[in-house]
């Protein structure tokens, strides 16, 4: 197994993100995050092919009165990388993000998560039940196999599939964000100098099982039966333009008992990314929704 590290040079001139890095060593590989503001924590986890830069925007406006954490998944952002796609697991990432849980001490956790920070994430939730307080779910999912994939998603993952391993995250992005500046793109794409570093990137996609035996499959039924008998308050915000997870938030909204307590909130005029588009949005909705007390058991 070889674990490379993206220069920090690749780095600079980051448009509108000030934040300190900040590293942990969790089995045996540096780990990057933001911890921005005081006060009771929100983690925040990326997915597909992001890093922390996605939630710069949401950032400085949870930071006046929260304790705002980033987190870059193994093969992303500053975090450390492995070279092949093979070498990345759904364990090796639910295992990282226990590790720096478990470092930080980190209670009463409200949990926002997006694309594969929402397998991950979710399923860790339902694994530690006991260290988060909220939900907050964004355009995600969580694949048993048993349903059958969107057309998009399908067509997403061929491609992935057939340009590995130099996977285009900077047209991927473009794709995605047609508004976005050549900054905001170049900053998507920094972690990812060569193929060397994407191997993550290209994991995630073929991750996703197709079929009920598959190893992540397991993971997803046993995080379902959790999640169906939640009753901590759980937002759910997707965008009313995502055309690979969009039909999931019914899925949400049906199977966690809280989330039908919530308000139901559709992000207009946003894509698959939309803490990039809508980010202040998306946050207020966030501090409104942790004004009220959470029920702790």
């Amino acid at each position: 197994m070889t674990v490379i590290r993206t220069p920090d040079h690749c780095f600079q001139n980051l448009p509108d993100f000030p934040f300190k890095p900040r590293y942990l060593e969790i089995n045996g590989m540096r780990i990057h995050y933001i911890d921005e503001g005081k006060g009771k924590p929100v983690l925040c986890l990326h997915g597909e092919p992001t890093w922390s830069f996605l939630y710069r925007r949401m950032i400085p406006l949870l930071a006046k009165t929260h304790r705002v954490l980033a987190f870059d998944f193994v093969g992303f952002g500053r975090s450390d990388k492995l070279t092949e796609p093979q070498e990345y697991s759904f364990d090796l990432h639910r295992k990282t993000l226990i590790g720096f849980i478990d470092a930080l001490e980190l209670n009463e956790i409200t949990v926002v998560v997006h694309d594969w920070g929402g397998p991950i994430g979710l399923r860790v939730v339902t694994e530690l039940p006991d260290r988060f307080v909220r939900l907050v779910i964004l355009n995600t999912f969580l694949p048993t196999g048993e349903e059958r994939p969107s057309k998009a998603f399908l067509s997403w993952r061929d491609m992935v599939e057939r340009v590995a391993p130099d996977l285009p995250i900077g047209s991927i992005m473009r794709r995605a964000l047609p508004n976005a500046t050549a900054e905001i793109i170049a900053a998507y794409e920094a972690p990812f100098p060569t193929a060397a570093y994407k191997a993550g990137a290209v994991a995630w996609p073929l991750m996703v099982p197709l079929e009920r035996e598959q190893p992540v499959a397991a993971e997803m039924r046993k995080t379902r039966e959790v999640l169906s008998r939640w009753e901590k308050p759980a937002l759910i915000m997707f965008s009313d333009n995502d055309p690979i997870l969009g039909g999931a938030y019914a899925f949400f909204r049906e199977m966690i008992p809280s989330a039908k307590k919530q308000p139901e909130i559709i992000i207009r005029g946003a894509g698959h990314f939309l803490q990039e588009e809508k980010g202040a949005e998306i946050a207020q909705h966030i501090l409104a929704f942790m004004e009220k007390p959470p029920a702790i058991s």
